[in-house]
């Protein structure tokens, strides 16, 4: 009897937790839609919507919000809810609380993609370009991210054990091998491809388009899709693989399905919007010490306060050196690296393993 109702205690702090990040993430899309040079309040967007005459705006301000704001807002939701559920997933697979895409070389392997496509798509590339159309950069993007998760995997993992501290070497020399052959495609750059990617490699949501959105979107909203697919198996392996495959895993095929699914997620994400690290870490590692490691509810929690904080964070990285702006990469890093030391210190056996 103790154990039904703790354990329907925590289902129910579960619940509460969702849905105070749900609201919480209700009010970041409301104060990024009016967050900017324009005097376009949320009460006047909303009157506009609706047709109030009091509150008509300006052809100007239509066009901010419409062609601006709005892809902005929606491309945040998409990459932060992506980086965190990716974030969750790894952790989950790696059992340990410090796997992360930009951490561990994910991310860097989908910028070597990215970068790729955006710098020979002109030349080399130019017949897969032509044949994936808007598509080739995000696609591009998620082959390199899925080659360093696989290869981050066979390196870490032995004996269906994953070595923590082999998985964050492997991760950082993983992730400087791809800074390498990054830095090459940018030395071959020509100067107005070399101004993007100094731009694009420190993370940004500045170029938000609807473009951007319909090339990366229907990859993750189908990668956030089958997260929930997920969850049961992440429950088991959290147990350990061999009692994953008794409780009817098939763990081969689960690891394979999760990996795509990151590769997916994170590849599309850093296509559209550079890179943007330590949302992946930081978010499911708050959420397990509010609601537990339960990730039927982790992972829609994480999609939900993944979005929040990365248009949080797009709203500082816009108003903080107003009217420039900063680099979202700068932001979640300035942030996130203290977070990350502090796991470390936490769990500092956790290295020993």
């Amino acid at each position: 009897m103790t154990l039904a109702v703790s354990a329907g205690d925590r289902r129910g702090r579960a619940r509460m937790a969702t849905g105070l990040v749900a609201v919480l993430l209700a009010c970041a899309i409301a104060f990024s839609l009016q967050t900017g040079a324009s005097d376009a309040s949320l009460m006047a967007l909303v009157g506009n919507w609706i047709g109030l005459s009091d509150f008509a705006l300006s052809r100007h301000d239509l066009v901010i919000v419409r062609d601006i704001r709005l892809p902005r807002m929606v491309m945040g939701v998409m990459v932060g809810a992506s980086l965190a559920v990716s974030g969750a997933v790894m952790q989950g697979l790696f059992r340990n609380p410090l796997a992360d895409p930009g951490i561990i070389g994910v991310s860097a392997g989908a910028s070597l993609g990215a970068v790729s496509i955006i710098v020979m798509g002109g030349g080399l590339m130019a017949p897969a370009v032509a044949l994936a159309g808007i598509y080739a950069l995000p696609l591009a993007a998620f082959c390199g991210a899925l080659a360093t998760t696989f290869l981050l995997y066979g390196v870490a993992t032995r004996g269906g054990r994953t070595s923590i501290a082999t998985m964050l070497l492997a991760g950082i020399a993983i992730a400087a091998l791809a800074f390498a052959f990054t830095g090459l495609m940018i030395f071959a750059a020509d100067d107005r491809q070399l101004r993007d990617l100094t731009f694009w490699s420190l993370g940004s949501l500045a170029g938000a388009s609807w473009t951007k959105i319909a090339s990366c979107g229907p990859i993750i909203v189908l990668a956030l899709a089958a997260s929930p697919l997920l969850a049961h198996g992440l429950n088991a392996m959290a147990l350990g693989e061999a009692t994953a495959a008794h409780l009817g895993v098939s763990v081969q095929r689960f690891k394979n399905l999760a990996i795509v699914a990151v590769a997916a997620a994170t590849g599309a994400a850093v296509a559209v919007s550079g890179g943007i690290g330590f949302i992946g870490i930081v978010v499911p590692h708050l959420l397990r010490l509010a609601i537990g490691p339960d990730h039927r509810y982790l992972l829609p929690a994480s999609a939900l306060l993944g979005a929040a904080m990365l248009l949080a964070t797009d709203a500082v990285a816009r108003t903080i050196v107003a009217p420039a702006e900063l680099p979202i990469g700068i932001v979640t890093a300035f942030f996130g690296a203290p977070f990350f030391l502090w796991i470390l210190l936490r769990r500092r056996g956790l290295l020993d393993l």
